[in-house]
């Protein structure tokens, strides 16, 4: 099945729970696979599992900043670094960013592949080797970029840090101290910008296939995961 094959057969997700009308109903089939075909956005390649609203609210480019997360249970707040990497770079900063975590890891991979719109499923593994984990990633580079139902989520088992990769293929690390990510996202050319605005803050399209779901459960296995 084609990439434009995979859109047009697409999930619509946003961040409810249902499905309401959207700006994409409005087009015509030509304007939408000519928005769908669009891939690049100046010196920012998008990876095939998202695509931007058609009046590109959030133009997609890359960079990184600082934000707090406040726990809307507890309270607790906690520093977060938010990146957006051009598809080139992604799976190798990704990659990186799990070294600080430390030698062993908790993981956790999220599929919306059966869900409604707005939620997904967690499913984990405690205690792994990073050296691992990051031997097993590199088989399923395809999938992690490029299904728009994949996430995934590695933690420091022994305390607050964590690293996740989420299914608009964005990057956000939680630690109370973020230094060391942050170095990892600077050498990589990254450029701190806490005014950027992310894909997934506005309307957008998630694409997935038949295919990645088969590769998400073979991940799961090779990776110790049970349902």
């Amino acid at each position: 099945m084609s990439f434009l094959q995979r859109f047009l057969e697409r999930v619509l997700r946003n961040n409810t729970t249902r499905m309401p009308r959207t700006t994409f109903d409005d087009l015509s089939q030509e304007q939408l696979d000519a928005h769908l075909r669009v891939g690049r956005y100046g010196n920012f390649t998008l990876t095939d599992a998202v695509r931007p609203s058609f009046g590109l609210e959030v133009i997609p480019r890359e960079g990184y900043r600082r934000d707090v997360y406040c726990d809307p249970e507890t309270g607790n707040k906690m520093p977060v670094l938010a990146a957006s990497v051009s598809a080139e770079h992604l799976f190798e900063v990704m990659m990186d960013l799990l070294d600080p975590l430390g030698d062993e890891v908790d993981v956790v991979m999220e599929s919306s592949h059966e869900s409604e719109p707005g939620a997904h499923a967690d499913l984990y593994r405690e205690h792994m080797d990073t050296v691992i984990l990051k031997s097993t990633l590199y088989d399923f580079e395809s999938l992690l970029l490029h299904d728009g139902c994949t996430g995934l989520a590695a933690l420091n088992p022994s305390g607050p840090m964590e690293v996740q990769f989420d299914e608009h293929k964005l990057l956000f690390v939680y630690a109370h101290d973020l230094e060391a990510f942050e170095e990892i996202l600077i050498s990589h050319g990254l450029k701190r910008d806490d005014t950027l605005k992310f894909i997934s803050e506005a309307e957008h399209l998630h694409s997935t296939d038949d295919v990645y779901r088969e590769q998400f459960d073979e991940l799961r296995y090779r990776l110790g995961i049970d349902h």
